[in-house]
Formats: C-alpha cells, structure tokens, sequence
C-alpha cells in the first residue's frame, strides 16, 4: 500500500493544499493520504492568533472531506497528540511502526523541499519514506528542483525523490490568508466548509455576526457542519426550493435560506439530537427519541432560528420537512417537495413527483407523503404521526394523485 504523509501547520488550509493533496493521490496513485497538522513546528514559531489544536484538526478533517476519497484521505492527530517539537522524522519512525510493510511517501512544497537536508536527522526521513515535492508558484520549475533533488540522492544514496506540477496553482500561502482573513477578505482561497468553520468558530480575526449572514457565508456555514457527499444534495435543495418559491408565489430569499440550512445538523449522533431538543424546548414522542433519522429537522430548525437568526417561516419550513403536519403553509410544502425531487434524486416515481410539483403543488405533497408511507410499510418500520396526519388532511381536502 502506498502512504502519502501530508505534514504542516495547515494554518489555515487553503485551496493550495487540497490541490496538492489531490494531484498527489493520482499521480503517485496513493492508497491513503494522511494529512497530519503539526503541534509545534521545528522550523519556525506558531504566529499569535493561531487557532488551538483541534480547530486546526477540524479544518483539516474538512479538507480531507473535500477530496471525496472515502478511506484514502484522512486527518490525523499523530503530532498534535505528542509533546515537544513536531519532528518529521520521529512521525515517520511512528508511522513506520504502525506500517511496517508499506511504502511511504512524504509530501511538501518546494520552500521545505529546498532546505530537507538541513531538517532534524534526514537520514532518517529519507530511509523511512520517498520524498514527493510540488512548486507553489509558476516559479517553481524543474530548473529549481533539479540541483536539490542531485544533492539529496548524492549525500543519502538510495533516496526516493520525485517532483510534480500543480495544475491550476492557487499561489497564496497561510501567511498571506491570515492576513486577508483579519481585513475580511480572503474567502476565495478557502475551500467552502473551511471557511464556514473559521466564520463558525471566529477564527482569526474574523468576527461575523451569525445571525446577519449573506448567502455565500450561510453556505460555507451549512456545508461546515456536514460532510462534502451531502452539500450536492443541499444545493440541490436550494435551488429546487428557490424555483418553486417563484412558480408559487412564495418568498425566494425564506425558500433559498431555509434549502440552504435544512440539512445542516444531519450528522449530529441521536444524543447530540435530543440535547439540542431539551435545549431549545422541542418535545419529542417515543418515536422520535428512538429514530434520529427524525430529528436533524427538528434541530436544523433549532440551529436556523437560535444560531443563525432565521425567521419563523423558515425555522417551521425545516422543522416539518422530514415528517410533513397537517395544515402546511406554501413554504413548507415547498421544502418539503424540494428536499424530496431536487435534480440529484433518483427513484422510481421521480419524474411523475416534479411533474406534480409545477402543476399541482398539493398533489406533489401527498404523493411525497403517501411514498414515504408506503416505503415505510415495506420496511416494517413505524409511520410518524404527522405523516399520517399529513396524508388525512390532504385527503379531506380533495387531493388525490391520480390522474
């Protein structure tokens, strides 16, 4: 199995690594990434300001998250855990223990390539795992790599060295961003979820005022607090939602905030469910405290109104878009349907449900509702009650799907 060994502060990480994070997987055709934030760098000083050790694990579990690769890439905790300097070579001595008969390969920049051999013991580096270095600007050409990449295999005969091209360069560094961040520029640079993250935690010196967010910083917050396979489905959502707000009459800006949130909390355990619950004053039937699957409406609508500042309609809109209620205002019928056939749906029935949703809203509802009765049924799991109530009260109204 081959390792890449991805090491730095990542202070923050920025669109520069995860592009080399991901030209590094395809062309050494790595098995596993990992992606390791250093403690305390042996080269230079943590700068004042720097976000404590888990917010940097975090930030790095959301680049990891970004690059889509399910048990290649991960974050780890290796050397935030380990006291003293964040050696590299006491790294690949743990590693090597952990995988004894694997190849590693480490990653780094073209500044930290350049000065390799002047690091902390690297003879040891070099024995340990191949060296794999990418240029950072347009000025980092083979002419650069070249006289190191001799020098290295001349004085540590047998060193694996080999260099790449990052196509597409982002050439800002962490220096820079931190910089641009703290005059509230900068975003750009910043994979989505990373910086939701900073805006979340008010990393530095970002200072945003959650409950008054515009719609790409309401995004990059949503898509912080949930793994990169389900912001497709969101954005599907929310533009579904938005384009149904404007066949129907209802307000776009609700319809589009509350697309962008209704997911927000659907990987919180069922214990963070019901705290958020108890917290907020949401009463929970027998049903609901057993089946979590429940309850990320309930407290995405929670998190919406109390953290983010939405509005009622909104709040309400996500609160019953996974169960549907009787006596449903237009918004909620429209998340409700939206969250069901948005584009990255595929189901039998599908194509008849957006059919519905354009011509007869109510329609759409109750055949969204009667398929998750029946998809239930066939599961032999229990029905919602406001589910059932939800297909009653269309019923009494004359709604019917046939035809």
């Amino acid at each position: 199995m081959k390792i890449g060994v991805f090491g730095g502060t990542f202070n923050p990480p920025h669109q520069g690594h995860l592009a080399a994070a991901r030209t590094a997987i395809s062309a050494l055709g790595l098995d596993k990434l990992l992606i390791i934030p250093a403690a305390i760098p042996p080269h230079k000083e943590l700068p004042e300001g720097t976000p404590a050790p888990e917010h940097r694990l975090a930030m790095a579990e959301k680049m990891a998250d970004a690059l889509l690769a399910p048990g290649v890439a991960e974050a780890s905790g290796l050397e935030l855990t380990r006291t003293g300097k964040s050696y590299t070579s006491d790294t690949l001595e743990r590693l090597r223990e952990q995988y004894p008969d694997d190849e590693l390969w480490l990653l780094m920049g073209t500044d930290m390539f350049l000065t390799l051999h002047l690091w902390h013991k690297p003879e040891t580096i070099l024995k340990l795992a191949g060296v794999c270095a990418f240029g950072r600007s347009e000025q980092d050409t083979e002419e650069v790599f070249a006289p190191q990449r001799e020098h290295l295999q001349k004085t540590f005969p047998g060193a694996k060295i080999t260099t790449i091209t990052l196509p597409g360069l982002v050439d800002v560094s962490s220096t820079q961003l931190r910089e641009l961040l703290a005059g509230g520029e900068g975003e750009e640079y910043l994979y989505p979820a990373v910086y939701g993250y900073i805006l979340m935690h008010g990393l530095y010196g970002v200072r945003a005022d959650l409950k008054r967010l515009d719609i790409p910083e309401l995004r990059a917050c949503s898509y912080s607090m949930v793994m990169q396979k389900r912001v497709r489905h969101i954005r599907g959502t929310e533009e579904e939602a938005v384009r149904l707000a404007r066949r129907w009459g209802a307000n776009e800006n609700y319809a589009r905030r509350a697309g962008i949130l209704h997911d927000c909390t659907k990987y919180l355990s069922g214990g963070e469910h019901i705290a958020i619950c108890e917290k907020y004053g949401v009463p929970l039937d027998e049903l609901e405290r057993k089946a979590a699957k429940l309850l990320h409406s309930k407290t995405g609508a929670c998190i919406a109104r109390h953290v983010f500042g939405e509005p009622d309609e909104v709040y309400e809109a996500i609160f019953w878009h996974t169960t549907a209620k009787a006596d449903m205002t237009t918004l909620e019928k429209i998340l409700y349907v939206a969250d069901y056939m948005e584009p990255n749906r595929s189901f039998d029935g599908v194509e008849r449900l957006r059919e519905l949703a354009y011509s007869d809203l109510d329609r759409a509802l109750l055949l969204g509702v009667e398929t998750t009765i029946q998809e239930m049924k066939d599961r032999s799991l229990p029905v919602h009650k406001s589910t059932l109530r939800a297909q009653a009260w269309l019923r009494e109204q004359g709604v019917t799907t046939e035809g």
